[in-house]
């Protein structure tokens, strides 16, 4: 098993955590993301119980899991008030429901005391999206804030996000073989290690085979591993997932939008491509999304943004 999944605690709490992430990393094929976000909200659970003497998952009842989801939503996380938001909640007890029923299945415990707790629910809250005036002033802030190899890997960056809808780890998970310009697509990694297809076409294309015919030789470094990653750091070895984050908000600032993430382009790319007339369907294929609900989020965006509009230009809207 791998050591990497042990939790600090021994005996029998330790047994159950390290076979439940054993599980989901083999079986069900969990990126090791996933794995490790799960490893946290388990060992804080795991912990949880310890510390009120349960060395037995057969002891958990379920007033032991509503008291520990009663303690993550009114914990107080620097002494200043500061509680875990909703959708963190909603994660972890997700978790723990998903714990007991495998240490059901497995007969390592005769009942499941989550059976009847229901998720708590997430509040709405409708996805951060930029104009398309603002993705256009967003481009051109990068030739600004950085100059030569630098600029045009960033510029190519926010052009792949934006143009093609990924996710950050999609895109720095991009290799050469990924790449089919002659069909015009790129092959990508998304959740769950499922592959898919993505057009890629205009700006996005056009800067991405600049990038890989004038930039990206200059990144390649002699005294560097050799690596098929697409986009290389300045040592000339793939750029992590944190870099991206960096770049993308520090191109926010100069735009006046603080806090902007990746992932705020991707639902960009979403959103403006059903105020395109685009096909839901087809954008549920493009961005990876198992179930069509997730992606209906946009259509409410949309309808948001047909309100704001007519409000705005109709004459007789604001009497």
């Amino acid at each position: 098993m791998p050591a990497c999944y042990t939790f600090p605690m021994a005996g029998v709490l330790q047994q159950t955590g390290d076979e439940y992430l054993f599980y989901l990393s083999v079986e069900r094929g969990a990126s090791p993301l996933t794995v490790k976000a799960y490893r946290g909200d388990l060992a804080d659970y795991l912990a949880y119980l310890e510390n009120r003497g349960i060395a037995d998952m057969n002891a958990v009842t379920r007033e032991i899991v509503v008291a520990y989801e009663d303690d993550l939503v009114h914990r107080d996380l620097d002494g200043k008030g500061t509680r875990y938001s909703p959708s963190t909640v909603q994660r972890r007890v997700s978790m723990l429901k998903g714990f007991h029923q495998f240490l059901v299945r497995e007969g390592i415990c005769s009942k499941d005391p989550t059976a009847h707790i229901p998720l708590p629910k997430k509040p709405d809250r409708l996805p951060d999206v930029l104009s398309i005036e603002q993705v256009d002033a967003l481009m051109e802030a990068v030739d600004e804030l950085w100059d030569g190899a630098t600029s045009q890997r960033n510029r190519t960056m926010l052009e792949v996000l934006y143009g093609c809808g990924l996710r950050v780890s999609e895109l720095t998970g991009l290799d050469m073989p990924d790449i089919r310009f002659e069909d015009g697509f790129l092959s990508v990694v998304g959740k769950g290690g499922k592959q898919r297809i993505v057009p890629i076409s205009g700006m996005a294309q056009r800067c991405l085979q600049a990038y890989l015919q004038d930039t990206r030789p200059q990144l390649v470094k002699p005294y560097a591993k050799p690596t098929a990653a697409v986009f290389l750091n300045a040592r000339g070895g793939r750029l992590t997932r944190q870099s991206v984050h960096a770049v993308v908000a520090r191109a926010g600032m100069a735009i006046h939008v603080e806090n902007l993430h990746p992932h705020t382009l991707r639902h960009s790319f979403a959103t403006h491509l059903l105020e395109g007339g685009a096909d839901l369907r087809a954008i549920q294929e493009m961005l990876g999304h198992a179930d069509i609900s997730t992606t209906q989020i946009y259509t409410h965006v949309q309808r948001t943004h047909l309100v704001e509009e007519y409000l705005r230009a109709h004459p007789r809207a604001g009497l």
